[in-house]
């Protein structure tokens, strides 16, 4: 290991910008694959940790737990390489292929998650399923892998792929929520159909789209989600329709707090949300003695009456962000003026803003939108004027 250490101690005293390129590519090419052995022979380790149960002398219940206490390993990681680990072991044509450098670890765990679906079956096909790997791509490898499952499960297909279908979403850091999941083909493919047509009514209004694909479908599935809410004929939770709830102290709302909204499952976010939220939808007042003891339950009133909401949708149509198109359906009614700072909840001063711009209009370091004459003026955040493609429309009085 001392050897180890200086080899790359070595590496680390090399000043890079005095290589030439091919040198760069040579190294690059030798480290990638020396990486590949060193990671396999971790693995190696960590399956004889494992057999060994060493993990219990820290009083750790598994070898997933030990990896990512001890050195710190985010917990979906440390299970995937335990079992990855644990399935190499059994897996005699795989690993000789990847010692030699025929395979890679990513080729290796496609082939690990064809062994899951039946492992019995994969012994008697690894040497084919191996041979695969060697030519094809990570994507073709991963279709080879899910004709070769489909072929072996044809008879227990409903009963093998179903069984096995999951989907967890639990909060993680920050608020955010992680999800993971495995879909029987059905299932997935009214996942992918849905993601992918609300990806292409968004690319098609014509505006410039930064966000990169894992984000335009984790906006795609918040926006399935938000729709799939506001339709009428949900069925009722405890009386009431399903729906997103935030809670805040009185002040919050006008910016007078300087603490956070609270929902009902990821807890504390930013007042700006709260701000955001409560621009288009219910409010019920609470009247609380300290911190628990309610006093007075309001009604559910809307902040946003369905009448006015209507002639909103007549007059507006789409959302009104310069450069986008996109329909009502995906829009809230904004308060151009917040009803906290003491906006009216009128025709002249609700405009229809698509989710993601509505965020942005919230933002603290956002867009701008002010009311000139009736017109809706939009800003950067440094002052500069946000041109439409078309004249903006004066709002209706």
């Amino acid at each position: 290991m001392s050897e180890l250490r200086s080899a790359v101690e070595a590496l680390r005293s090399e000043a890079l910008p005095d290589l030439p390129d091919a040198r760069i590519e040579e190294d690059f090419a030798e480290l990638q694959r020396v990486c590949e052995l060193l990671e396999l022979e971790r693995l190696r380790r960590l399956a004889e940790i494992e057999r060994r149960r060493l993990f219990e002398r820290d009083g750790h219940l598994s070898a997933a737990s030990w990896l990512a206490t001890r050195f710190r390993v985010a917990w979906g990681t440390a299970r995937g390489q335990t079992h990855i680990a644990r399935a190499l072991t059994h897996m005699p044509a795989t690993r000789r292929a990847l010692e030699t450098g025929d395979v890679s670890l990513s080729s290796a765990r496609v082939l690990v998650a064809a062994r899951d679906a039946n492992p019995e079956a994969f012994d008697l096909s690894e040497d084919q399923l191996v041979d695969a790997a060697r030519v094809h791509t990570i994507n073709d490898l991963q279709r080879v892998a899910s004709f070769w499952r489909q072929r072996v499960e044809c008879d227990r297909l409903d009963d093998g792929l179903r069984a096995r279908r999951r989907l967890r979403a639990s909060v993680s850091f920050e608020g955010m929520v992680r999800v993971d999941g495995d879909l029987d083909p059905e299932a997935g493919e009214t996942l992918l159909t849905a993601l992918r047509a609300v990806m292409d009514v968004g690319s098609r209004n014509g505006s410039d789209d930064d966000r990169t694909p894992p984000q335009r479908r984790a906006d795609a599935l918040h926006e399935i989600c938000r729709q799939w809410l506001d339709l009428a004929d949900r069925p009722t939770v405890a009386g009431e329709r399903p729906h997103v709830t935030i809670t805040v102290d009185a002040p919050a709302p006008a910016g007078e707090s300087s603490g956070a909204g609270d929902l009902d499952h990821v807890g504390a976010v930013d007042v700006t949300i709260a701000r955001q939220l409560s621009c288009d939808a219910s409010v019920m007042r609470v009247v609380m003695a300290g911190r628990s003891q309610p006093l007075d339950v309001g009604r559910r009133t809307p902040v946003v009456p369905p009448a006015i909401r209507r002639a909103v949708i007549m007059r507006d149509r789409v959302c009104r962000f310069p450069g986008c198109d996109r329909p009502h359906t995906w829009c809230d009614a904004h308060h151009v003026v917040h009803w906290t700072d003491g906006g009216s909840t009128s025709l002249q001063n609700l405009l229809l803003l698509c989710r993601r711009h509505h965020g942005m209009i919230h933002r603290r370091e956002g867009f701008r939108l002010n009311l000139e004459d009736g017109v809706p003026i939009f800003r950067r955040c440094d002052g500069t004027v946000l041109e439409e493609p078309i004249p903006p429309r004066r709002l209706a009085c």
